[in-house]
């Protein structure tokens, strides 16, 4: 691939789950009670900067791991919509193991936003 080229792919690269890719998610849960799909619906209507929609990145970019992507990754070449299809399809847990983790990543939210966020401070992990 020429430098431009590489460049270009570069520039478009996202290395953080974007809000824009939570609605994908919806219908991947197959053994689930439907949480999942519900909290997927809730969230993705709400703008981007919402809290709601930020604890729901959050939490995404825990479970995908988004803090070790780098472009020479694998998961990173991929792509995100591919990398958190697998995430979620392949998380081990159940419906309610990820709504836990997800009010985790809505109390870890509220509290950096209460005490303002301190670069490099922010991070939830799974149970």
């Amino acid at each position: 691939m020429s430098d431009l080229n590489e460049n270009a792919l570069h520039a478009k690269a996202e290395l953080l789950f974007p809000a824009h890719l939570i609605s994908s998610l919806r219908d991947l849960r197959e053994e689930g009670d439907g949480t999942w799909a519900e909290l997927v619906d809730r969230v993705a209507v709400l703008d981007e900067t919402h809290p709601d929609s930020l604890a729901f990145v959050l939490m995404m970019i825990e479970l995908d791991g988004c803090m070790k992507c780098n472009s020479n990754n694998y998961k990173f070449l991929r792509g995100c919509f591919l990398c958190a299809t697998q995430t979620v399809q392949s998380f081990k847990g159940t419906d309610q193991d990820l709504l836990d983790m997800y009010e985790k990543a809505k109390k870890e939210l509220d509290v950096q936003l209460q005490r303002g966020v301190i670069p490099g401070q922010l991070k939830i992990e799974a149970a």
